[in-house]
């Protein structure tokens, strides 16, 4: 787990700088493994854990907080793996734990000493900086905190440890009283710590009040300062932002923000922000282009679904909708984007809707590799028949592959792409009181290239039924569709008030393995919407694959 670079170096934080400008670099310490961890509904292995921080490596951060050894058994576990099985080029290994007990010496606390033998080469020490805390939570005196501060981070650095120390609920702390507030600060700093950080462990500060405390702080003390913000007031980007902009040479965070209660600052938003906007740099080598992709890989390792909306590495980040915006991008991208999003690792995306005009369409028939430049006579036609379909439920935002059919359509002359000619398909439902059973069956007659085919299916309902029945119907056909697997099934009632007569809207995503794409398919039937949107994701999944149309 040893690194050759060592954490991104930042500016020396005892060298002032012109107020308002930024510094050139500032560390960034992920806790996604550890805070992150912490959000409702997440639960990581060790393997998982071990996944994750190979990304974050690759991500660039300088820091990856990887638990608490000592007080959690499964973080023990993980830093006894990670000497052996991790492998880090840009970040240090830090692991998280807690000053001595009070009235105990530090090589006599159980925990500190899980912390050496973690053999992590960062300890990052969680302390009290509320005075309140240290009386009401800790039952004892500020005194013998500061001791408790000072004896830690002595012995640990004496064992040759870089040692940060997490001041908890220090904003709270400092608003009620700053003189002791400061002294925790200044006492760590003394004993040899290299990096304080001031955490808003509540997640109730509002930027301008960071701002004032960190600029506080810094004119008051000499060491390197962080900032560890909790999203509670939907604050903690803009807080981190405002903190390093106050002087702090360090953030926290985690990846897509995880984190109980609201979560912690999203650490990519942090770093992209200052990267790109202020010109401080936080990761290593190229990381921050990779974003996007790290970002929806650890996604799947903690089996939480990405945020589509979220800043930078979302996949609605760059997505377009209106036809207003789509005729300015056609002549500048930069007209309605912030930044180019492949400095993320991210892409433009065209939506199609019912806002859309003939620049939405032309822009995304080109994403989609159809150069539709100056057929004007085309572009109407395909946004008028957008427009309907959408006011009859269609919606085409979410589902590329149904509107790649549409289009391949318009230019073929109204022809769709058809590799089969259905006759007919039925399904039903029958439920045994008897022993409880639910049996789901459908049926499929159709006619490819090899003749006439039909088919049965079983499933466990009749989406999943009609489902197997037509790839059974097709896979003697087209071998391909062995490979195609249905992986997200979405129904949506558009007029409620009509209750069970309301009009559906099913949305399929379909996959190979390799790829992934969306089909919609609307009726006043669920199953005649699903089937809809099933024989379209079969067709789209063909054409991929280099079959040709009948």
């Amino acid at each position: 787990m040893t690194s050759t670079t060592g954490p991104t170096a930042v500016t020396d934080p005892g060298v002032p700088r012109r107020p308002g400008a930024p510094a050139a670099s500032v560390q960034v310490y992920d806790t996604t493994l550890r805070d992150g961890a912490q959000q409702e509904g997440m639960n990581l292995s060790v393997a998982d854990k071990l996944a994750i921080a190979a990304l974050l490596d690759e991500l660039g951060v300088g820091y990856i907080e990887g638990g608490w050894p000592g007080a959690i058994p499964k973080d023990t576990e993980f830093f006894a793996r990670a000497a052996k099985e991790l492998d880090l080029r840009h970040a240090r290994l830090a692991a998280f734990g807690s000053t001595c007990k009070p009235g105990a010496q530090p090589h006599e606390d159980a925990q500190v000493q899980a912390l050496v033998e973690s053999e992590a080469p960062v300890v990052t020490l969680v302390a009290k900086s509320d005075i309140r805390h240290v009386e009401r939570a800790l039952r004892t005196d500020g005194q013998e905190n500061l001791r408790m501060i000072a004896a830690t981070v002595r012995y640990l650095v004496g064992l040759g440890r870089e040692v940060i120390l997490d001041a908890e609920h220090f904003f709270d702390g400092y608003r009620y009283d700053k003189a002791y507030a400061l002294s925790c600060v200044r006492t760590a700093f003394e004993a040899g710590a290299e990096t304080v950080v001031l955490c808003d462990t509540n997640g109730g500060m509002l930027p301008d009040q960071v701002a004032e405390v960190v600029g506080e702080v810094r004119a008051a003390t000499s060491g390197r300062l962080g900032m560890h913000a909790h999203n509670d007031s939907g604050c903690a980007v803009a807080n981190t932002l405002a903190a390093v902009a106050a002087g702090a040479g360090h953030l926290q965070g985690t990846v897509n923000g995880y984190g109980e209660r609201t979560g912690n600052a999203d650490l990519l938003t942090c770093v992209a922000n200052l990267a790109l906007k202020r010109g401080t740099q936080g990761l290593a080598g190229e990381g921050l282009t990779e974003a996007s992709r790290i970002a929806h890989a650890i996604s799947e390792i903690t089996n939480i679904s990405p945020y589509g909306r979220q800043p930078y590495v979302g996949a609605s980040a760059f997505a377009h909708k209106a036809g207003l915006h789509a005729s300015a991008i056609r002549v500048d991208p930069d007209l309605y984007q912030h930044i180019d999003p492949v400095a993320v690792g991210n892409d433009m995306r065209m939506l199609v809707s019912e806002m859309a005009g003939r620049a939405s369409i032309e822009l995304k028939g080109r994403e989609l590799g159809f150069d539709l430049t100056g057929q004007s006579e085309l572009l109407t036609r395909v946004t008028t028949r957008v427009k309907d379909a959408e006011a009859a439920g269609y919606t085409y935002d979410a589902a590329d592959a149904s509107f790649e059919l549409l289009l391949r359509a318009e230019i073929d002359g109204g022809r769709a792409p058809r590799f089969f000619d259905v006759e007919s398909w039925r399904t039903f439902v029958e439920h045994r009181p008897g022993d409880g059973q639910i049996d789901s069956e459908a049926t499929v007659k159709l006619r490819t290239g090899h003749g006439r085919m039909i088919s049965t299916g079983e499933g466990n309902g009749p989406v999943n039924a009609l489902d197997h029945a037509l790839r059974a119907a097709l896979v003697g056909t087209y071998p391909e569709i062995e490979d195609f697997e249905l992986i997200d099934y979405k129904v949506r009632i558009l007029d409620s008030q009509q209750g069970t007569d309301a009009i559906i809207r099913v949305l399929i995503e379909t996959s190979d393995g390799v790829q992934s794409w969306s089909t919609v398919g609307v009726g006043t039937n669920i199953i005649e919407a699903s089937w809809e949107a099933l024989t379209e994701s079969v067709v789209w999944g063909l054409l991929h694959h280099g079959v040709e149309p009948r």
